[in-house]
This record gives structure tokens, sequence and C-alpha cells, in this order.
């Protein structure tokens, strides 16, 4: 049976990653946490896919309302920087990305995917796992699906919301909705 992982300090990491500016650089849980920054980190399978670009771009789309609420978001998949910067380097309109507005982390080694419990071993491929990690570093919401199935921007803003109230939030909590 597999450990649970929210409400426990979330496994550190750092990736070499493509970075908004098209340049090489890396990405760290640490260096976040230094700078008080909430972490959204999110895997998915592939570059050049078919789903992965129209989450993709839809986080990228809405990165302002991510930054308003001091989190920082970091798209990994097992994928090189090289291939990353391609994809990134390919226009919208031929399924490609098109500039992004936050990081895409190179998981090589699998280790990160693995760490997070998404590695699918036999196909060296993440699922879609998508994390939020407080400033304290503690992982604070976990969700992983399939990969047929795309994630929803609007949801992951309404759960990091809901977790930055520090309060209880109802079923249905919508920001700006009393809590409990």
């Amino acid at each position: 049976m597999p450990e649970r992982m929210v409400a426990k300090q979330a496994p550190r990491f750092e990736m070499e990653a493509v970075l908004p500016n098209k340049e090489f650089g890396k990405v760290s849980l640490e260096e976040n946490m230094k700078q008080d920054k909430w972490t959204v980190l999110f895997f998915y399978p592939m570059d050049f896919t078919t789903v992965c670009p129209t989450e993709i771009t839809a986080l990228s789309d809405r990165y302002d309302e991510f930054k308003k609420l001091e989190a920082e978001v970091i798209g990994v998949s097992t994928d090189t920087i090289h291939t990353h910067l391609a994809w990134i380097k390919s226009d919208r309109r031929d399924n490609g990305l098109g500039p992004v507005n936050y990081p895409l982390a190179a998981d090589t080694n699998h280790i990160v995917s693995r760490e997070y419990g998404v590695l699918i071993e036999e196909k060296g491929v993440a699922l879609r796992g998508l994390f939020i990690i407080n400033p304290q570093g503690e992982l604070m919401y976990a969700v992983v699906n399939h990969n047929n199935i795309g994630r929803d921007v609007d949801e992951t803003l309404r759960v990091l919301h809901a977790l930055q109230t520090g309060e209880l939030c109802p079923a249905n909590w919508k920001p700006g909705q009393a809590t409990l």
C-alpha cells in the first residue's frame, strides 16, 4: 500500500528546467521555500502529445493569478530540457506550446516522479499528478489522475485559495465565500 504524503513534508527536489525566458536553469522546492512561496508542482507524461499542451498552456495563460497568490508553478515530465525547449519554440497552432510563463523541468532520471508516486515504471513517464506545497514545505494537496484526462485550472486555483485561508472550507466553497 502506498504511503500517505499529504500533511507531511514534501519530497525535496532540484531539477534542470527551461525557464520562461527560454534559458536553461534549475528549479527547486528549497528555493521556493526560501522565497516564502507556495509551489504548484504538476507532472505530465510527455512533450509533443495531445492533452498535455492544453493543460500547460491553460496554466500559463492564468499564471498571473497564481503569482497574485504567491505561488510558483512548475511543470515536470521525464523528457529532456532540450525537448522542452523545442516544444516551447513550436507554435500552439502546430500542437506546440509557444511561450510558457513558468518553468518546465526535466526529470530524466525519474527520481522526482518516483518520489511523488506518479511514475509509470514500465513506460518511464509520469501520470498527471498535481501537488500543492506550502512555503514551509508541507504537502497540502495531491491529486493524480489517468493520462487521458486533463486538469482544471479553476479547480487548482480554488484549492490554492482554500488552503491559503487556513480555515475549514465546505464542499463547493469558492473564494470570497464564508468558511466554517
